[in-house]
């Protein structure tokens, strides 16, 4: 089993810059791939980004494609969105979760954090 925990959010300025971080509890963390989703105020829950188990395969959502970076160190348990050119749009809570497969379908993780508030004023 995976314990995760997100860190990281806050308040930030229209075009302003955060980094979340996902720790991860455990010595089996590399062998997840790990997504981050977001759900905004009156919005379901969404897909953000996704990296696979080594690092290598990384995908993202249309709305946040050269904008967020998703990474992982495996050495430390972590993983982490690098969030540039924040727009208010952006504003939701941030979740991490760990699954078996590089994939968008909030249905193929089995563990997730509680998520983080992101909040971006215009």
């Amino acid at each position: 089993q995976v314990q995760l925990v997100e860190s990281g959010g806050g308040l930030v300025q229209a075009g302003g810059s955060l980094r979340l971080s996902c720790a991860a509890s455990g010595r089996t963390f590399s062998s997840y791939a790990m997504g981050w989703f977001r759900r905004a105020p009156g919005k379901e829950r969404e897909f953000v980004a996704t990296i696979s188990r080594g690092g290598a395969a990384k995908y993202y959502a249309d709305s946040v494609k050269g904008r967020l970076t998703v990474s992982r160190d495996n050495a430390k348990n972590t993983a982490y969105l690098q969030m540039n050119s924040l727009k208010p749009e952006d504003t939701a809570i941030y979740y991490c979760a760990a699954g078996q497969a590089v994939v968008r379908s909030q249905e193929r993780y089995d563990y997730w954090g509680p998520g983080v508030q992101v909040t971006v004023s215009s």
